[in-house]
């Protein structure tokens, strides 16, 4: 019975949407950002293009012109892009762009094959708008290449809407790669497109990023000079962000990965003629009606993905507590999934390391595993290749590493670290890159700061050695070549654990945390 009321309630949404667009009373911008799946999350509960296409057909029940906008990032990294890069993404951004029309802006993961052939194939399966102001591409391919617009503008009611958008340089995150030139000067790269807008008579403007926050915003404050631009959509971040339009600064909007609270934003004119907007924060959650249409497609990509790999659903072991990797929590806090991670870094190459952490970036399921656990779980946590390395550092250098973790403002972030073999605790009032406190390593009587001078082994990513998320590890001693696979660790201990009859994980000791971020300056830190 629950099954035909979903279906009913679909059907009728999707005939209402069929209201024609020479009807329609206003735009509306529905934005989302940092997609990884065709399906859902939350074991189905929350986000997913499905409900994204609910939400569309809705607005447009409603005699709404809709345009979907994607702030980037989908075609990698994922347990099916190991399989398809990232064509199953583009599968349903098409369907999408079937619905509503779909302007997509290319994040650093679109570039995270070295060569340009998955790229070229993306481009040429795509329906939907690949845009790109700052940047360009040189695939070898001139019938790819010119599918990214530049200076993108649409019509709606009437009034002509211009689009820039911009990605992230190397230097800030984004990828280098021998098919792709960025022009990392943001705002000029803005402004230049911005004016030409307004040369050519646009009635709005929007920027559509890939940037950090805090670029987004310095590019927000052109409005002061450029009064018909009115907001900036963007990704990156994985967790909502927000910073209000004023009279000299637009509007900067960021939703959660994976759609789980997007944005709609209607775009209206005053009597002068000058542009404004309403914009709702929308949470996709299971209140959210999965649409039926978008289910088959979701439903197929499922079936194929199974036949690949028939066993994906088997049990492996037992979680001892729901293991949380939530991208809101991993990124911003200790979880317990990075702790078991982690913890099975310190013995990956023999002899036992005093020291481990990874970038939570590395964690890609965004979910919580409770109860079974399964092969996906494992496949969907590590959505790229995870090989170790270990090395020496001093004290006071690993202080110096870790401070790389803990810049920045306490937002959702994938550098923020998971750890093993010490405990840190930071005070968040203090300057950048000097937060640590205290960082301390367990002994037979309780727990002793770090020495500064003393020498310990080390195990991180082969990503992070090489100074990914930026952490800066120290080259000039030995270390070892990338070896152990993390994600085969991690499984061979669940594997482990489920022969000997025992559950894995437990809860994060309240009293013991492994890492303590200060909310008072002169709070201790630890019990």
């Amino acid at each position: 019975m629950k099954r035909i009321v979903v279906l009913l309630i679909a059907t009728c949404l999707a005939a209402c949407a069929a209201v024609p667009s020479s009807e329609r009373t206003g735009i509306t911008f529905v934005h989302l950002n940092d997609t990884y799946r065709v399906g859902d999350v939350e074991s189905g509960t929350a986000g997913g293009f499905s409900r994204v296409v609910t939400v569309v057909r809705d607005l447009q029940a409603n005699g709404r012109d809709v345009h979907i906008l994607h702030g980037g990032d989908f075609l990698y990294p994922s347990l099916e892009s190991q399989l398809w890069d990232g064509l199953q993404m583009v599968d349903a951004m098409n369907f999408m762009d079937s619905i509503a029309p779909m302007h997509v802006v290319a994040g650093n993961h679109e570039f995270d094959r070295r060569g340009p052939e998955q790229l070229v194939a993306a481009l040429k399966a795509s329906e939907f708008d690949w845009i790109g102001d700052n940047y360009s591409f040189d695939t070898g391919d001139a019938a790819a290449d010119a599918l990214l617009k530049s200076a993108h503008t649409i019509e709606s009611g009437g009034r002509t809407i211009g689009m820039f958008s911009l990605t992230l340089h190397a230097d800030d995150g984004g990828n280098a790669r021998s098919y792709l030139s960025i022009d990392k000067d943001y705002l000029a790269a803005a402004k230049r497109v911005i004016e030409q807008f307004e040369a050519d008579g646009v009635d709005a403007i929007i920027g559509v990023t890939h940037l950090h926050m805090w670029q987004d915003e310095m590019i927000a404050r052109l409005k002061r000079d450029h009064p018909s631009f009115v907001f900036v959509v963007g990704g990156h971040d994985h967790e909502p962000e927000y910073s209000p339009a004023t009279a000299t600064s637009a509007a900067v909007m960021k939703g959660a990965s994976n759609a789980r609270v997007i944005w709609t934003i209607d775009l209206e004119f005053d009597a002068n003629g000058l542009p404004f907007i309403r914009e709702r924060k929308v949470e996709l959650n299971a209140s959210v009606v999965p649409d039926a249409d978008y289910q088959v497609l979701a439903d197929r990509w499922r079936e194929q993905l199974m036949q690949f790999f028939p066993f994906l659903e088997a049990h492996i072991g037992t979680a001892a507590v729901p293991l949380n990797a939530r991208e809101e929590q991993v990124r911003t806090r200790e979880t317990n999934w990075g702790n078991f991670i982690t913890d099975q870094m310190l013995g990956a190459f023999g002899e036992p390391a005093d020291l481990a952490f990874i970038n939570s970036g590395t964690l890609r399921i965004d979910d919580t595993i409770s109860g079974d656990i399964t092969f996906e779980d494992i496949g969907r946590t590590f959505g790229f290749s995870s090989f170790l390395r270990y090395t020496t550092v001093t004290g006071a250098e690993f202080i110096k590493v870790m401070e790389a973790g803990f810049r920045g403002a306490p937002a959702a972030q994938g550098y923020f670290p998971q750890v093993a073999g010490f405990r840190v605790c930071v005070d968040r009032t203090l300057p950048e890159f000097d937060r640590i406190v205290s960082l301390q390593l367990p002994t037979e009587d309780g727990w002793s700061e770090i020495e500064a001078d003393e020498d310990y082994m080390l195990v991180v990513p082969d990503f992070l050695f090489r100074g990914g998320d930026g952490y800066d590890v120290p080259k000039d001693r030995p270390a070892s070549l990338p070896g152990s696979e993390l994600k085969y660790l991690v499984l061979d201990a669940i594997l482990h654990a489920q022969g000997a009859g025992q559950p894995v994980g437990k809860p994060i000791d309240p009293r013991n945390p492994r890492i303590k971020q200060l909310l008072e300056p002169k709070e201790p830190c630890w019990n």
